[in-house]
């Protein structure tokens, strides 16, 4: 808000948002993660996808992690790390579409990493549950041992370390020079070097070579007509287009006249069948969305839909993977529901951004004493079984959950949403879109609304899993849903209350600049004057 305030545009202030972020919840990004993002710029005037997703090593290859003696990549450690690609995409972001330069948008994460922040409940409690495998890791016992206090003020000065040389290194001459000359430091100078030299020693695959080869990308959005709305989301490398599958399914059905028993019948048998497709044919291939969105394909695979929950999981086209059976690891997976964070910024010019930071958090690989960050670990969504579309192979983005949202109408910018979540993100963030769309709420209140979600998946983090018939509620629908549910043949779990969904969402609409933040489980909030 600060930034906005004095002048920034929505991509300035996504931009120290993001780099904040990195320092004040590790437990959920960091340096090491990747940034996928939906902006429309006015000058530009249209919508894009900016994809700061890191691609696998050169050297990650299936046979190599078999000659490893591993069925699955790991969902922790250096040899599930990719390129680390959020750097390179707030860069790119900042570089193309911001105004500020990259001093000013890195004084608040420099500031905060150098003078402390104020420990909350989720970084403490990552911290705690995983504090053995942490304590097995030098720099990073050094840097989050002992377990931190609730409130208790926390530094990073490896962090600030870092960034501070890179901005002072790439100081002089124009803005963009100085943002090519910081993009150049991190990924073919010093950073690239402390990464070398990391992986090296710890058995990973990440060289300076990979590094100093990958660059962010602006790419076109994958976008779906839904009424009078323009739906746009990332590729499939993304799971976002699973969100435009369920709204094709659903284009058969009165979605705001279903009884609330029914809208989460409904919406729960549509996203079973949209995930059994991402499992099958997603990846970062030439993937057939023209035919997964047609009216002919969804008129046949909406008529699977019946009263009862399905236990299938059959895609329309291709072959799923096959499930291994592996043990749990420490640290794997995503046990929060919400490793990840999500800015949304819209600004007095209608410039609107919608972002989903991940990956490099605290327990997911060592800390790299000489740059104050763990890498990611992203590379776990890779198969090492051949011939699939997410197949392990060098050079190629890992098929990830994130997946920010950006819808139009009349062809201008008129919401950005998403969440953290993992396989969530695309069902947490998808019902509140249904709820304010067609549902009649506004955004706080489709936020606010008692949600839900299917792991009737294959999970895309290790080790993998599957839960047919999986249907999990907040307590807040009410009893006869429930049993409603439980009647059609869910495998119904009551979660707590205000216990499941992350979302936050802005709007331009009505002559107004509108935003809703998440009141559940982490830090959420909407500011705008």
């Amino acid at each position: 808000m600060a930034v906005l305030e004095r002048g920034g545009n929505a991509f300035d202030a996504a931009v120290a948002a993001g780099f904040t972020l990195q320092v004040v919840e590790p437990h959920l990004n960091g340096p090491g993660g990747e940034v996928p993002a939906l902006i429309y710029s006015v000058d530009r005037g249209e919508p894009l996808t900016l994809c700061g997703q890191g691609v696998a090593p050169a050297a990650a290859t299936i046979e190599r992690f078999r000659e490893l003696g591993y069925d699955l990549i790991p969902g922790t450690g250096v040899l599930a790390a990719c390129v680390p690609g959020a750097f390179g995409g707030w860069l790119l972001l900042l570089q193309e579409f911001g105004t500020w330069s990259l001093e000013e948008v890195l004084a608040f994460a420099i500031g905060y990493a150098d003078n402390g922040f104020s420990v909350v409940g989720g970084m403490r409690l990552s911290i705690e549950r995983q504090a053995d495998l942490i304590a097995g890791w030098p720099a990073s016992a050094d840097l989050y041992l002992p377990v931190p206090e609730l409130g208790s003020q926390f530094r990073n000065p490896g962090l600030a370390a870092t960034y501070r040389r890179i901005v002072q290194e790439s100081a002089g001459g124009s803005r963009n020079a100085e943002i090519e000359r910081a993009r150049e430091l991190f990924y073919g100078g010093f950073v690239a070097e402390e990464i070398h030299r990391f992986c090296e020693q710890e058995g990973g695959l990440l060289t300076r070579a990979d590094l100093s080869a990958w660059r962010a990308t602006l790419e076109p959005v994958v976008s779906y007509e839904y009424g009078e709305t323009t739906v746009c989301k990332t590729g499939p490398w993304g799971a976002g287009p699973v969100a435009l599958q369920q709204l094709a399914l659903l284009e058969g059905f009165d979605v705001g006249a279903l009884s609330e028993a029914e809208f989460v019948h409904v919406v729960t048998e549509c996203a079973k069948l949209a995930f059994a497709d991402r499992d099958a044919l997603y990846g970062d291939v030439d993937v057939p969305l023209e035919t997964l969105l047609s009216r002919e394909y969804n008129d046949t695979r909406r008529a699977l839909i019946g009263d009862d929950a399905s236990s299938a999981h059959e895609p329309g086209m291709g072959r799923l993977p096959t499930l291994v059976q592996a043990e749990r690891m420490a640290g794997a997976g995503e046990p929060t529901r919400g490793d990840t964070v999500h800015v949304d910024v819209v600004d007095r010019w209608g410039n609107m951004i919608s972002a989903t930071p991940s990956g490099g958090w605290l327990y997911g690989s060592p800390v790299i004493p000489a740059l104050g960050w763990p890498l990611g670990t992203r590379a776990q969504m890779f198969w090492l079984e051949e011939g699939l579309p997410s197949s392990l192979r060098p050079g190629a983005r890992p098929r990830t959950t994130l997946s920010p949202g950006l819808a139009l109408r009349g062809g201008k910018p008129w919401l950005a949403w998403g969440t953290p979540g993992g396989d969530q993100q695309e069902q947490w963030a998808f019902h509140v879109f249904l709820r304010h769309v067609d549902r009649g709420l506004n955004l706080q209140e489709a936020i606010d609304a008692p949600e839900f979600h299917t792991d009737h998946l294959i999970s895309s983090f290790y080790p993998r899993g599957f839960v047919p018939r999986s249907l999990d509620l907040e307590g807040r629908f009410g009893p006869a849903v429930i049993e409603n549910l439980r009647a059609r043949g869910h495998d119904v779990t009551v979660a707590p209350d205000w216990s499941l969904g992350r979302v936050t969402a802005v709007q331009k609409a009505d002559g107004q600049l509108r935003a809703a933040a998440n009141p559940r489980g982490m830090q959420g909030y909407a500011a705008g004057r």
